[in-house]
Formats: C-alpha cells, structure tokens, sequence
C-alpha cells in the first residue's frame, strides 16, 4: 500500500472520525476532542511556543492511515522529561537547540500511543515509517532534533531503529488487585504505614471537609470557573502561570463528560478545593488540583485517596496520580519506569548525550529498586 505522508497545522483540518478509527486512541490525551480543545481555546498555537505540526499518512484513497500528534517547540515548558541541560550546552557552544520537534501530548507527562495506526495495517511497518519520518523531518527542516515523549514499548523499539536513543524516568503508579474496598487496599500495609494513613484521612473529615465525584457533563460553567481558581492558584503560589484557561475546562468537560472526572471538596455546603482527573479505559489519571486556602492533609485525599476510592469502585486497574513525589511510596503507589525517545541532529551532541543516557539509565534502575523498599506493604505481600 502506498501511503503518503503530510504536515497538517490544525487536527480540526483532519476528520474526527479518521483520527479516531487509528489504533491507541481509546487514551483519551490523544482522543481527538483532547487535541482539538487544546488548540480551539489556544493552550497550544500562537504564544504558547506548541505549534501544531501533525504528521499524517494517507492511503489511495486519502483516508487517514496513520498520524503522529506532533510540535515545533520553541521552549521545553509542559513537557515534563527534562532537556534544559542540553539546551543550556547547545548555547554555551553558540547554537541553536530551539526550534525543536516534539511528539508528546502538551502539558501530560502520561505515558500513552504516539505512532498510531489504523486497524487492519501493518502496525509494526507504518510505525517504523512514522518513526524515520520524525527524524527525517527534523533534519529537513533545520531543527535541532526530534523527541518522542513516554512512549510505549513497541514505538520506543520503532524509535530505537530509526536511530533515536532511549531515556528512562521513574513514575508512581497505584494497581488495584482485586480490593473490595479502601480497607481492604490498607490491609496490605504494616501497621504504622496504616495508621498514618488513616489519621490523614480523619483530619479531613473531623474538618468537616466531604466529597462529591462530579463527571464533566455535571459542571456548569460558574463551577468550573471555581474548579480552574483554586488550581490556578496552586500554580501561581508556585511561581508559575496555568498552562491551560478556565475555557480549556469547560470545553473539555462538555466534549468528553464521561473522561473528565471532579473530586470536589465542600466544607459547610461551599466549594474550598477540587483534583480534576481523566479517565482512561482501564486507568485514572491525576492531572489538576487546588484550594482556596490550606485544610491538614486535603491534598492527600483529593488528589490520592479519593482517586484509590474511585477506581476501586469503578473497577479501573490503575491510577497515574501525576509527576514526582516520592511522598506518594507511603501511600502506596509503586515506582514504574517510563521512556522517551530522542534525535538530536548534531552529532557530536548526539554522542555526548548518549552516553549521558547510559549513565542515567543506569542510575534509574538503582533509584527504583531502591524505591521498592520503602513501600508501605508487608514483606510477603509487596507487589
């Protein structure tokens, strides 16, 4: 099958049936209404330093046969696998490392499909043409390189073939196994992990603080302007402005109300905090949280606890509570790798960096045996 690559700047400009007829888009961060809020309420384009340069493959009859979400980055904010340090060498040696190419999807460090591919192809032969299109690309066009960030196993491998280098990270993950209920799930704990735990939850609860899990399509406008206040908020007190605007919230909520999940906490009948979260086919995904002023061990509970909750009642399998933390081992969520995948055009960076990988590869590797022991599980019951 001949099949003919393009460049397209807006995934309005392609057919949101076609998108959604490509392999691995069950994830909702690549679900075309994910993408298409992002630009329409421009969190991407523009000033944001994202600008949308999705990559297409279409067959004889120009129907989508395969697409990767792709960015010309003119900066590495929202990206979440961390290359300042090379863009710092690149200057001291008088070059350029911005503009660069970046599939990921903006703002979500969520492992998840990059190369995607319609069903009934041959997956691992257009994934290994998508993969050398990146990188081609790149070179053609003057960037610096090309990177692919947290990939899965079998693009990583298309990556590596196509002359990419591999990064690994660490995330925290909690699996549910089979519990019947939250006490349940703590009874895996030895007896002072528990009990801490336990104490963090009835602080929030003796404060009056309860809970409502609220769906996308429950929130009116004037809630979720609450909704983006309070993480507005949370990222301002640290110094740094939203990624995203109130309108990206609303928007999202309406276009995809069964993916976009609110635990929202209330104290005396008013709204004090929320943790806005995705839902994935089997998985919970932990993406904004913030409150109108600081409650003991509030963020705990809205951001984890409630998540544990949700997806033992829902049956979901796991929950990606978000970036960093190694707070979260006491909590139960356990140390699990994720990669990246990178092509840099200069080559003699391109060998410094290797080797730079190797290093931190294995680094990486100690760093979460060495986080296995301080989960909070007995021994012979550690998964």
């Amino acid at each position: 099958m001949r099949l003919d690559l393009s460049v397209v700047p807006r995934i309005t400009d392609l057919p949101e049936a076609e998108w959604s007829a490509l392999g691995g888009t069950g994830q909702p961060f690549v679900a075309y209404a994910f993408l298409a809020v992002l630009e329409q309420t421009h969190c991407v384009g523009e000033d944001s330093g994202w600008h949308p340069q999705h990559v297409v493959l279409r067959d004889e009859t120009r129907r989508l046969a395969a697409a990767v979400p792709l960015y010309v980055k003119q900066h590495s904010w929202g990206e979440f696998v961390f290359d300042w340090s090379w863009a710092q060498a690149y200057r001291r040696a008088g070059l350029d490392y911005y503009p660069k190419l970046l599939s990921a999807v903006p703002y979500t460090p969520v492992s998840g499909p990059r190369l995607l591919v319609r069903g009934g192809l041959d997956a691992a032969a257009v994934q290994q043409t998508l993969a050398t299109a990146l990188r081609e690309l790149a070179a053609d066009n003057g960037l610096s390189g090309a990177h692919v960030n947290f990939t899965l196993p079998d693009e990583q491998q298309a990556l590596e073939r196509a002359g990419f280098m591999r990064r690994e990270d660490c995330r925290f993950r909690w699996q549910n196994r089979g519990y019947r209920d939250f006490d349940d799930f703590l009874d895996g704990f030895r007896a002072d992990k528990r009990k801490k735990l336990r104490r963090e939850r009835r602080r929030v609860a003796e404060s009056g603080i309860t809970f409502r899990t609220l769906h996308g399509g429950e929130i009116d406008a004037a809630l979720w302007g609450n909704v983006f206040a309070f993480s507005e908020r949370t990222f301002l007190a640290h110094g740094n402005a939203h990624y995203l605007n109130a309108e990206f919230f609303e928007q999202i909520g309406r276009r995809m109300p069964a993916s976009v999940v609110v635990m929202l906490a209330e104290q005396r009948n008013a709204p004090i905090a929320a943790a806005v979260f995705v839902r994935g086919a089997d998985e919970l995904y932990g993406r904004y949280w913030g409150a109108s002023r600081h409650e003991d061990c509030l963020h705990f509970e809205a951001c984890y606890y409630q998540g544990i909750d949700y997806c033992i009642r829902e049956g979901l399998a796991a929950f990606d509570p978000g970036t960093q933390g190694e707070h979260k081992l006491a909590r139960g969520f356990g140390p699990s790798l994720t990669t990246s995948a990178h092509w840099l055009a200069n080559e003699e960076f391109a060998r410094a960096v290797s080797l730079y990988l190797e290093r931190e590869r294995t680094a990486m590797a100690a760093y979460i045996e060495s986080a296995r022991e301080h989960l909070p599980f007995h021994r012979d019951g550690a998964p």
